[in-house]
């Protein structure tokens, strides 16, 4: 599967969302059932990297993320950060799903899509600012993977760990 060179906004009616397979079920079923609806209902935009058209039909999708927005408690993040902070829920911007298709999988694709969806998340954030980007890792082994790019440890919970990035790192990266 060959990637296009830019992500575009999901459209269901030229991307092939039910081929779309990156090994986690969870990942799958969002990009197949709901990533469409949520856009619609106004809570979320999915970006996806398609592939190279083959012929006329839809074309496959490579790479996906996924931005919306939500909020933490000042008292989750450490607190030389928190105490220069509002007392009260903190806006920040979540990468809700980010998921490279097997096909694609170890040719620094999530990388590229990480990278792409930081840069979405800060000019966004020039518009409606935050203070940090957040993921939730379904498991210790995709965390790892936001841990090798900075990110930091926000919560853990039974299921996902919830990391962040504050919004002038990601700046700085673009500086």
């Amino acid at each position: 599967m060959t990637p296009e060179i830019r992500f575009v906004e999901l459209d269901k009616t030229r991307h092939d969302r039910a081929s779309f397979d990156c090994g986690i079920q969870q990942l799958n079923d969002f990009i197949g059932r709901s990533a469409a609806r949520h856009r619609e209902a106004g809570v979320s935009k999915t970006m996806v990297l398609p592939a190279r058209a083959t012929k006329d039909d839809k074309a496959g999708i490579c790479a996906f993320y996924t931005l919306s927005h939500t909020q933490i408690e000042r008292e989750t993040l450490p607190p030389a950060l928190a105490k220069k902070l509002p007392r009260y829920p903190v806006p920040v911007m979540l990468v809700a799903q980010l998921a490279v298709h097997k096909e694609s999988q170890r040719q620094g694709l999530g990388k590229v899509t990480l990278i792409r969806a930081l840069r979405h998340c800060l000019e966004i954030n020039a518009h409606l600012p935050s203070y940090a980007v957040v993921v939730d890792a379904l498991d210790d082994e995709i965390a790892d993977f936001y841990r090798q790019y900075g990110f930091k440890l926000l919560d853990k919970a039974v299921k996902q760990v919830r990391l962040y990035l504050p919004m002038r790192t990601v700046a700085d990266l673009f500086g």
